[in-house]
């Protein structure tokens, strides 16, 4: 669904980006040549890359779920959100819970373009877009709480966007003032990519990425990802793979293959 507003220049087709590599690898079309090639580039480096992609998919789906069906949660402000693609945050929540308020959030112009797709939730419910970066997280408050009401528990959903800030005093900044904004009862979602299932493999691939993509992605280790949120309440399992996160054992009762894709929920008391 094209957005007029959006100068096509404005999204630097020409420039791999993080969304549209994205979503090539999950089968999705909206992407171009320059995402095509350094997606395959890696791929053929790192070739569970689009197991890992898939895995960071469901982990969404399951997590929303938990965090509106268990936690009671209502209102989800999904930071880095990419393309719109099967089972959004809004769709997921608002199927268990009609009235639930949902934002957005991405700087990827392409995404504003498709932006109207994650518009169209149920009407108890509402949903909203926003352009904005994580780094500037005081614009993305003000600009939420046209939709969310910060007095009231919300899911903060921080999936395959904390490894493109690279420093982690700046990171830690960040979630700490998002943290302050929201109540007790509010919780974190979390996805980071990390070397601790396939090691110098995954390091590789993500030195091609960042050599020619755009935003660049730094690695983190499991336990550097859990003391960003030291303090808060952590939800069972812990931390762990994308793929195990409350997942289903295969037909053979076995646990999924791991992912170097970390995450977790924690909670603020």
């Amino acid at each position: 669904m094209a957005d007029e507003s959006v100068p096509i220049d404005a999204i630097r087709s020409h420039v791999p980006h993080t969304a549209r590599i994205w979503n090539y690898w999950l089968g999705g079309k909206d992407n171009y040549a320059a995402d095509r090639e350094v997606g395959d580039r890696v791929r053929k480096i790192f070739p569970v890359v689009v197991e890992l992609a898939r895995a960071d998919r469901l982990f969404l789906g399951r997590a929303v779920r938990y965090l509106t069906a268990e936690a009671g949660i209502r209102q989800f402000l999904d930071i880095g959100t990419g393309l719109p693609s099967q089972d959004n945050t809004h769709e997921v929540a608002q199927r268990v819970a009609p009235e639930s308020r949902i934002v957005y959030v991405d700087n990827d112009p392409l995404v504003l373009v498709h932006a109207r797709a994650l518009l169209t939730g149920s009407a108890e419910g509402s949903t909203d877009y926003i352009e904005a970066d994580l780094r500037d997280p005081d614009a993305i408050l003000q600009a939420a709480a046209k939709t969310l009401d910060f007095s009231q528990p919300v899911a903060i959903m921080l999936l395959g966007v904390m490894h493109f800030i690279s420093d982690d005093d700046e990171l830690q900044r960040i979630i700490d003032r998002l943290l302050a904004a929201v109540p007790s009862g509010s919780h974190v979602a979390v996805a980071n990519t990390t070397t601790a299932v396939n090691g110098e493999v995954t390091a590789e691939a993500v030195r091609v990425w960042n050599l020619d993509a755009e935003p660049k992605l730094k690695l983190r280790t499991p336990e550097r990802i859990a003391a960003f949120f030291d303090g808060l309440e952590l939800v069972e399992p812990g931390w762990v793979s994308c793929s195990r996160w409350r997942a289903e054992p295969d037909y053979d009762g076995n646990p999924p293959a791991e992912v170097d894709q970390w995450c977790g929920i924690v909670g603020k008391n």
